[in-house]
C-alpha cells in the first residue's frame, strides 16, 4: 500500500499531466510500485471543474482512468469547488468525509481542516493560498466566495488542535509563511511588499501548535525540500515532480523517481 503525490495540476494547462500517467509512472517508478499506490493525493490546483471546461476534464479524466487507483485533491487557492454548494459528501473510509467530483477516476476533494488517515498515514489537511493572479492588494480578493478560510472554518481548526495535534503528515497547498520565505526567498522579493498571504500564515499558526514528520505542499510551481534545523522538520514542495510514501513497520518508506530513501 504507498501513496502517490504531486503538485498542481491547473487541468493540465501546463502539461502537468505528461508526469502523472500510467506510462510515466511506471518508467519513474517501475510496474511493482505502480502497482502498490492505492491512491493519488494532487497537492492543491488542481484546477477540475473550471467553467466551460467540461471537455478538458473529460479529456484528462479519461487520461487519468488508465490507472486503477483513487485521487484526492487538496483545496488550492482558485479552485471552482469553492463557488459550488452541491458537491456529493461521501464516506470512503478515511475517517472524514470528501467532496465527490468524478466517478471514473473517483476524485474528490479532501475537507480543508479536517483528520484523515489514508493508508495508516495520519494526515492533517489544511488548504487554499493566496491568488497572485487577482489583485493581492485587495485584501480578501478571490475568485470564489468560499476561496479563504471562514472564520468559523478557523475557529474549528484550533477547537480540534486543542485535543488532536499529533500527525505523521500535515498536506496542504501553501506552507507555512515563515518557512516559504526562507525557501523561496526571492521568488516571494520579486512580488510588492504590500502581498499578504492570510493562509500562509494561518499555516504559521499552525505549524506552532503540533507535532508532526513533515509538511507536503505545492503552490510554488518548484520542486524543492527544505529542511528547518530550528524544529527538526522538513518541508516538501512539489510541482511535476512525483513522490510515493509508504508506512511499514512503523517506519515511512519514501520513494524518488528513480530512487528510495526512509525516513
Amino acid at each position: 500500500m504507498a501513496i502517490l503525490f504531486s503538485g498542481d495540476f491547473h487541468a493540465n494547462a501546463c502539461n502537468e499531466l505528461s508526469s502523472i500517467t500510467k506510462s510515466s509512472l511506471i518508467k519513474k517508478f517501475g510496474q511493482d510500485y505502480f502497482r502498490k499506490i492505492n491512491y493519488h493525493i494532487i497537492l492543491g490546483d488542481c484546477g477540475f471543474m473550471w467553467p466551460g471546461s467540461q471537455k478538458t476534464d473529460r479529456f484528462n479524466y479519461k487520461s487519468l482512468a488508465f490507472r486503477p487507483f483513487p485521487i484526492l485533491c487538496v483545496m488550492g487557492n482558485h479552485e471552482p469547488i469553492y463557488g459550488m454548494n452541491n458537491t456529493p459528501e461521501v464516506d470512503i473510509g478515511l475517517g472524514e468525509l470528501v467532496c465527490q467530483i468524478n466517478a471514473v477516476p473517483f476524485t474528490a476533494y479532501l475537507k480543508r481542516g479536517k483528520v484523515y488517515i489514508i493508508d495508516g498515514i495520519k494526515f492533517l489537511v489544511l488548504g487554499g493560498a493566496l491568488s497572485v493572479d487577482k489583485d493581492f492588494r485587495i485584501p480578501n480578493k478571490s475568485w470564489w466566495e468560499h476561496e479563504y478560510w471562514s472564520e468559523e472554518e478557523k475557529k474549528d481548526l484550533f477547537k480540534l488542535l486543542e485535543t488532536e495535534n499529533t500527525f505523521d503528515f500535515v498536506i496542504s497547498h501553501t506552507g507555512p509563511q515563515r518557512i516559504n520565505k526562507k525557501a523561496f526567498k526571492e521568488k516571494l522579493s520579486s512580488y510588492s511588499k504590500d502581498i499578504y498571504d492570510e493562509v500562509a500564515y494561518l499555516n504559521d499558526a499552525v505549524n506552532e501548535k503540533i507535532q508532526f514528520r513533515e509538511w507536503w505542499c505545492g503552490h510554488f510551481h518548484q520542486n524543492l525540500y527544505y529542511f528547518d534545523s530550528s524544529n527538526n522538520r522538513g518541508y516538501q514542495y512539489l510541482y511535476k515532480s512525483t513522490k510515493i510514501i509508504e508506512k511499514a513497520d512503523n517506519k515511512f518508506i519514501l520513494t524518488n523517481e528513480y530512487g528510495m530513501s526512509v525516513r
